[in-house]
C-alpha cells in the first residue's frame, strides 16, 4: 500500500499491442501529463512466437520494442518527470527483458529501479498437466502432446506489490491486459482485495485503455468524423479517482476523437457476458455502466460493479498443429469472381493430386476467398458482377513438405490457367506453423506469483475469496423480443440505427451493437435475435450464437462460437480475428415504421434496403 494516498492520478497508455508506433509513449511522456505510462504487448499468439525466439536464443522471448523504441530514448524524461512504467513486455523472459533495460539505463546514465512479476509461466509444467487430464475449456479437446508455450493470466496485486517496493519499471510476463492499469491503481489508492466494485472500475479503465489509440477514435463505425486525424492519433489517459470514478481523455493538440461512442465501442471490444466479465481480482458487472460527456474530448464513466472472483486463473496453453500456406492473385475483367473461383478449384485439384503422387495426405483444411466480391458478406455479397477481385487460396497440412508442393504450383497458374491472373508479388509463399490455442482453468493455489527487485524476492499470493464465483451472469439474456410491429415497415441497414466493434477470444467472436438513440431499441431487439444473427454469418459460424442485454449503453453483445475458422493464425480466413465482422453485420436490413423516414421522422430521407 502507497505511504502516502493522493486524490487521483493520470495514466496513459502507448501501445495496444507488440508493433504499436513509439509515438504514443513518446506523445503521452512529453505531452501527456501522466504519472504512468502503461503499455500492452501480449496477445495469445505473441506467446508462442516468444517461446519459439527464446528457444533459439535465451536471451530474447521478451518485447524487444519496450527496450529500443521507447524505454532507451525515453528514459531521461521519464526519470525526470518521476513517470513509473507498467508493461507486459517481459512476454516469456521477463528476467531478460530487466537485464536488457538495466544495460539501456546504464548506457544513457540513468538509474531506475526495474522489478519483474514472474509465477505465470507453466510451461515446465506440461506433462504434470497432462496426466491431470486437462480438457480445453470450449472444445473439450484433451491437453495437447507438445506445447510451445503456458501461461496463467495473472491479476494486478503483484504489479501493485512492485509498486509498493519501489520499482520505477514493473516488468511482468501474462497478466490480464487491464491489469497494468489496475495495478497502479491499487498500489496509489490502498485498495484492498475485496473492494469489489473499486477494483471492476479499474478494470473497466485499463480495459478502455490497453488498446491504445482505439479508444480515441481508431477503428469507430462513424469513421469519417475522425479519418481526418489518422495521421496523428492522439494516444488515451485516464484520470482516475480513489472512488472508482474516472475520466477518458488524450493529449490536447492530438488527433482522434474522446466521444462517448468512440468509448462505448472500446467498452464492448471483446467482451462476452457483460455482467459477468471475470478477471483474476474481480467478477465485472458492466452491464450498467453509463458514459457521458464531460468537455471535449473528454468521457466520465461510471456504473461498474464488481463481485468476487473465481478460485482459478485462466491458463492459455499454445502448440503447434501442422502448417499453413496462403496465396494472393489478382484476376481482372468480366466475370472475375468465376474465373477466380475456377482457378481456385483448378489450383486445388492440382496440387491435391500431386501431393497424394508424393505419398502425402490430402489437405487437411483449404480455403477460398474471392476478395473484392465481398467474400465476408456471404450469401449477403452484391458484388457478384465486379470486374477486379483478388483470390486467396489457402491451405493446412500436417507436412511442410506437402506444403511446399503448394507453393511451387501456385504461380505455373498464370500461363495455364484464367487470363489476367497477375500480381505474384514478393515470390513464392512460405509454409508456416500453425499455431493453436489450447485454454484451461487451474487453481490459483498452485501458482506463486512473485515480485523480484534487485536481491529482494516478494511472494504474493492470490486472493481466493471463500465464496468464489463460478456460476454465470445474474443478468438476464437473450430477453424477449417486442411483439410484432402494427403499421407500414421499410427495412434500412443496421448502421443507420446503431453503430459497434467487433473483437474475438480465440475461435469466438463478439459484435456489440449500440443504439444510436433509446428509441430504436425494441426494433432492435426483435432484428439482432441469435437466429437472425446465425443465418447472417452462417458462410462463418458453426458454434452457438448468444445475445447478452447491455442496458448502460443501451444495445447488445452478440456472441459467435467457433466463428473464426479457428481464430488467429490457426486460422486460414483473411480476417482471422474478426475484425470485419462489425461491418458486416451493419448492413443487416432491419424493419422500423416507414414514418422514420419522413422529413420530420429520425431518418429523414434516408434509403432504405427494400430497394437495394
Amino acid at each position: 500500500m502507497a505511504a502516502t494516498l493522493r486524490e487521483s492520478i493520470r495514466i496513459g497508455c502507448g501501445a495496444g499491442f507488440w508493433g504499436d508506433s513509439p509515438e504514443g509513449p513518446r506523445q503521452l511522456v512529453r505531452q501527456g501529463d501522466i504519472d504512468y505510462l502503461v503499455l500492452d504487448y501480449l496477445a495469445e499468439i505473441t506467446m508462442s512466437l516468444l517461446a519459439r525466439m527464446k528457444a533459439k536464443n535465451p536471451a530474447f522471448g521478451y518485447a524487444t520494442d519496450f527496450v529500443s523504441l521507447v524505454m532507451k530514448p525515453l528514459a531521461r524524461e521519464i526519470a525526470e518527470k518521476r513517470i513509473r512504467v507498467v508493461t507486459n513486455a517481459g512476454g516469456v523472459n521477463p528476467e531478460a527483458c530487466r537485464d536488457a533495460l538495466l544495460a539501456a539505463f546504464r548506457e544513457v546514465g540513468v538509474e531506475l529501479k526495474v522489478a519483474i512479476v514472474t509465477g505465470d509461466d507453466l510451461s515446465g509444467e506440461a506433462e504434470r498437466l497432462r496426466t491431470q487430464g486437462i480438457t480445453e475449456m470450449f472444445s473439450g479437446a484433451p491437453f495437447p502432446e507438445r506445447t510451445a508455450s503456458i501461461n496463467a493470466y495473472l491479476g494486478a496485486f503483484p504489479i501493485a506489490a512492485a509498486l509498493a517496493a519501489g520499482a520505477d519499471i514493473v516488468v511482468t510476463g501474462r497478466c490480464v491486459d487491464s491489469a497494468v492499469v489496475l495495478g497502479p491503481l491499487i498500489h496509489e489508492f490502498g485498495w484492498a482485495p475485496e473492494d469489489y466494485d473499486k477494483l471492476s472500475a479499474g478494470s473497466l479503465a485499463g480495459h478502455i485503455l490497453e488498446c491504445g489509440a482505439q479508444a480515441t477514435g481508431g477503428i469507430v463505425t462513424d469513421w469519417r468524423e475522425v479519418a481526418g486525424d489518422w495521421a496523428d492519433m492522439g494516444f488515451p489517459f485516464a484520470d482516475c479517482r480513489a472512488d472508482g470514478s474516472f475520466e477518458i481523455g488524450k493529449p490536447e493538440g492530438t488527433g482522434g476523437r474522446v466521444a462517448p461512442s468512440t468509448i462505448a465501442e472500446q467498452v464492448v471490444y471483446e467482451v462476452g457476458d457483460p455482467a459477468a466479465y471475470m478477471l483474476p481480482d474481480v467478477t465485472c458487472d458492466w452491464s450498467q455502466v453509463r458514459l457521458e460527456a464531460a468537455g471535449l474530448d473528454r468521457v466520465r464513466v461510471s456504473g461498474a460493479r464488481g463481485r468476487a472472483p473465481s478460485s482459478s486463473y485462466k491458463v492459455s496453453a499454445t502448440y503447434a498443429d501442422g502448417y499453413r500456406c496462403a496465396a494472393t492473385m489478382m484476376i481482372v475483367g468480366d466475370d472475375a469472381p468465376e474465373r477466380a473461383q475456377a482457378v481456385a478449384k483448378a489450383i486445388l485439384a492440382r496440387c491435391g493430386r500431386l501431393i497424394r503422387e508424393a505419398g502425402f495426405p490430402d489437405f487437411a483444411e483449404a480455403s477460398v476467398e474471392t476478395l473484392g466480391a465481398e467474400a465476408s458478406y456471404g450469401a449477403q455479397s452484391r458484388a457478384r458482377a465486379t470486374r477486379e477481385v483478388v483470390l486467396k487460396i489457402g491451405v493446412r497440412h500436417p507436412s511442410k513438405e506437402a506444403l511446399q508442393i503448394f507453393a511451387r504450383e501456385i504461380y505455373p497458374a498464370a500461363t495455364a490457367m484464367a487470363q489476367s491472373l497477375t500480381g505474384f508479388a514478393g515470390g513464392r509463399p512460405e509454409p508456416q506453423p500453425v499455431i493453436r490455442l489450447f485454454s484451461f482453468p487451474i487453481d490459483k493455489a498452485e501458482l506463486q506469483p512473485t515480485v523480484s527487485l534487485g536481491e529482494t524476492r516478494l511472494p504474493v499470493p492470490a486472493h481466493i475469496p471463500a465464496a468464489a464465483t463460478s456460476a454465470p451472469s445474474p443478468a438476464s439474456a437473450n430477453s424477449d423480443a417486442p411483439e410484432a410491429p402494427t403499421g407500414e415497415t421499410v427495412s434500412v441497414p443496421l448502421v443507420a440505427l446503431a453503430f459497434g466493434r467487433s473483437g474475438d477470444k480465440g475461435d469466438i467472436a463478439n459484435i456489440g451493437v449500440i443504439a444510436r438513440d433509446a428509441a430504436f431499441l425494441p426494433w432492435l431487439r426483435r432484428a439482432l435475435t441469435p437466429e437472425a444473427v446465425g443465418q447472417h454469418f452462417a458462410h462463418y459460424v458453426q458454434g452457438k450464437v448468444e445475445r447478452f442485454d447491455w442496458p448502460g449503453l443501451r444495445g447488445f453483445n452478440l456472441v459467435m462460437h467457433r466463428a473464426l475458422g479457428g481464430g488467429g493464425i490457426a486460422s486460414l480466413r483473411h480476417d482471422p480475428q474478426g475484425k470485419a465482422m462489425a461491418q458486416v453485420l451493419m448492413s443487416l436490413p432491419v424493419p422500423v415504421p416507414a414514418a422514420w423516414l419522413a422529413p420530420d421522422g429520425p431518418l429523414p430521407g434516408f434509403t432504405t434496403t427494400d430497394d437495394a
